[in-house]
């Protein structure tokens, strides 16, 4: 069976996640190169781990956390749709199992908010994970010095973010730590409420409810789930 390890240490696939980040980069984006991929294959695999599902299905979330961006070489519009068909064709190359190319395809192709949504537990794992990977280390520091773009201020302004898992209350939790000297709160619903309002769907797939947390004020999913 391929596992990551086999993803990361196959040439094409380094490329694409180099060249993707590169593109973006030089477009003015905040960084989706290497340290966002791993940190998205990591923290979809621990979110699944953490609520007891089996290793494989574990492994197929790092797999596609991965690979989430590689669409980003073509262009930053429908990366998603763009990646999942390029992804298929390359873990076919690489000749993995057909019904777990479908799973981590479609998890690519429904990580974006503009045209996805959670469709399986992978899927809501990787949208989870890359929702969450907002810190000031993914600015793009602009060498001429212009003001950053709100994009950037944003992810200045957020000093600390963790997401975790709490099985026993089914809920996931985003805690951010929000320097309202750099921008306002309202700024970062202005870019994430789409996002936020995605993680909570992601969540309710995976039996669980969202809550945000900013500067210690719950703004998202403190009351219970009520089952029927």
């Amino acid at each position: 069976m391929i596992t990551l390890n086999d993803i990361k240490q196959d040439p094409v696939f380094q490329t694409l996640i180099e060249r993707s980040g590169t593109y973006l980069k030089k477009r003015g984006y905040t960084e989706h190169g290497l340290r966002h991929v791993s940190y998205v294959a990591q923290k979809a695999a621990d979110i699944l781990a953490q609520l007891g599902f089996d290793q494989r299905t574990v492994e197929l979330a790092a797999i596609a956390g991965y690979l989430h961006d590689v669409g980003n070489l073509f262009n930053r519009k429908d990366h998603g749709i763009t990646g999942a068909a390029l992804v298929y064709q390359e873990l076919r190359r690489l000749g993995m199992d057909v019904g777990e190319i479908c799973t981590i395809s479609s998890a690519i192709g429904n990580h974006e908010e503009a045209n996805g949504r959670a469709v399986s537990p992978v899927s809501a794992a990787l949208i989870l994970a890359d929702k969450s990977d907002a810190h000031r280390t993914r600015a793009n520091r602009l060498e001429d010095h212009r003001r950053p773009g709100i994009h950037d201020r944003v992810n200045l302004a957020i000093t600390d973010s963790k997401l975790y898992v709490d099985r026993e209350e089914q809920a996931i939790t985003l805690e951010i730590s929000f320097d309202q000297t750099i921008c306002q709160i309202m700024d970062f619903f202005e870019i994430y409420l789409t996002r936020m309002e995605m993680c909570k769907e992601a969540s309710t797939v995976l039996g669980c409810r969202f809550r945000l947390i900013i500067n210690n004020l719950e703004f998202l999913g403190n009351l219970p789930l009520h089952h029927s």
